[in-house]
């Protein structure tokens, strides 16, 4: 199989939402969905197995910055068109930096959705979370709607950010042809088929890193809990 067939998708979708539904950890949701996707998908599942090898081999996200590095600023545009930076962000207390691939991936949608789950327990300890996403404002807008997110979605396009960290990835034509269901590159604005490592990084007031979660497995995300207790811990040195 080179591509999703129509019944296949529909599989995956039901799947999706008996994951989404699953009263776990975000990490147990995201490892049920991809069991269910491999069973229903299975050449993609293997196709994800290999570029996840080679990212790994070539220590894909090891040099983006570390707990004790200053964070790059940055200033992208939010699902409005306002524009957003880390400075002003940080203005209010410790902010998680987070990198998602995009609207139409099952588990970045599994993982905003724990994030909104858990959100009370975050600004009330006076932190907050930015989503950045290579997509153009019309579905960030649309992630933003359908998980009920109240927090920034930005869009980098280009991943000009996500490169500056050594976080954007070039998908290569295995998994091109495997996502071709996909309309890449109407979602980008361009036909480069690059996307950032999924990755969480913790930022203090004082602009300094101080937890970071980078695994070139998009399968795998920081757990909820984790991320509480970082920013909870970035909010006391503040």
């Amino acid at each position: 199989m080179t591509s999703l067939s129509p019944a296949d998708a529909e599989q995956l979708r039901l799947a999706f939402q008996r994951c989404r539904d699953m009263d776990s950890t975000l990490n147990e949701q995201l490892r049920a969905y991809a069991d269910a996707s491999r069973e229903v998908f299975p050449a993609y599942g293997e196709a994800v197995d290999r570029l996840v090898a080679r990212l790994s081999d070539n220590g894909g996200g090891e040099t983006a910055p570390r707990p004790g590095d200053p964070m790059p600023p940055f200033m992208l545009p939010d699902e409005g068109g306002r524009l957003v930076s880390l400075p002003s962000l940080l203005e209010d207390g410790p902010v998680a930096v987070m990198f998602f691939r995009g609207h139409w991936c099952p588990y970045c949608r599994l993982n905003v959705r724990a994030l909104v789950q858990a959100l009370d327990r975050i600004k009330a300890m006076g932190a907050q979370v930015v989503a950045i996403v290579p997509e153009t404002q019309e579905y960030t807008g649309q992630l933003k709607a359908e998980s009920g997110a109240p927090f920034p979605i930005l869009t980098d396009l280009d991943n000009g950010y996500a490169l500056s960290l050594n976080l954007a990835i070039w998908l290569g034509p295995e998994i091109q042809q495997l996502l071709s269901y996909q309309d890449m590159a109407k979602f980008h604005g361009n036909d480069g088929w690059m996307l950032p490592i999924p990755a969480v990084f913790v930022v203090g007031r004082d602009g300094i890193v101080k937890a970071r979660f980078v695994d070139p497995d998009f399968r795998k995300r920081m757990e909820i809990d984790d991320l509480i207790e970082a920013l909870q811990r970035a909010s006391r040195e503040n």
